[in-house]
């Protein structure tokens, strides 16, 4: 029986390019020229740091610019507020990685609101679908890309 999962995950090596990329244009770019800004990055979690907020706000958008150019979609990103220490702001940003248990549901949920001839299970951080028709997955997949769901999702493990 053909079937697929639905996923929220960040590719963290394409995550790794994103905040080099980021990283590279505060380095050139002329109005963070002689200040101390930069992107630290540890597993999921960003950490921007500057010197006042309103930098660590631009720095925040370059970096949304790179994970857009890397494939990576910014809805995932979930933006800390800014906090100052001594002379730095700084301000942490984590890419939310997998389907919690309400976005599982809320996946189900709408999957079967569209009466179709497939089955949707929740499974850990994924929920697969099975259905006797590609055509049937195929219309799940479509449904749920239009659906505003608060997290990029990814269809993977498609089998035939």
């Amino acid at each position: 029986m053909p079937s697929f999962d639905v996923v929220s995950e960040v590719d963290l090596h394409q995550l790794t390019n994103a905040v080099d990329q980021a990283g590279r244009i505060v380095a050139n770019r002329f109005d963070f020229k002689g200040i101390e800004a930069s992107f630290e990055r540890d597993e999921r979690t960003v950490v921007l740091t500057a010197e006042a907020e309103f930098q660590v706000t631009q720095m925040e958008d370059m970096l949304r610019t790179a994970l857009i150019k890397c494939d990576i979609d910014p809805v995932a990103m979930e933006c800390g507020e800014p906090e100052t220490s001594g002379k730095l702001v700084k301000m942490s940003v984590v890419l939310r990685h997998g389907l919690d248990n309400a976005q599982s549901k809320t996946i189900v949920k709408k999957i079967k609101e569209a009466k179709m001839k497939v089955q949707a299970q929740i499974q850990a951080e994924q929920v697969r679908v099975t259905g006797k028709k590609r055509d049937d997955l195929q219309q799940v997949m479509a449904l749920l890309r239009d659906a505003d769901l608060g997290a990029p999702l990814q269809f993977t493990n498609f089998r035939d």
